[in-house]
């Protein structure tokens, strides 16, 4: 269970600097998500909360990992 969490950290991550990235060097449609459903404006700080998101659950799991 916990490789699946941490996959999903790691999955933000990437989603949420990727977008942001994308956006910000106004790159094309690519295959980051928030490119898709995000209108342009709304794009850099969505990205931004979900890479704080998955490195937050990142951190997290690897505490659970210490602990154990």
């Amino acid at each position: 269970m916990k490789w699946i969490i941490e996959t999903i950290g790691i999955v933000l991550c990437v989603q949420g600097v990727g977008g942001g990235l994308s956006a910000i060097l106004d790159g094309g449609r690519s295959w980051f998500l928030v490119r898709y459903v995000l209108p342009d404006g709304a794009q850099v700080p969505v990205a931004v909360v979900i890479a704080l998101v998955g490195a937050v659950i990142l951190l997290a799991n690897s505490r659970k990992r210490q602990d154990a």
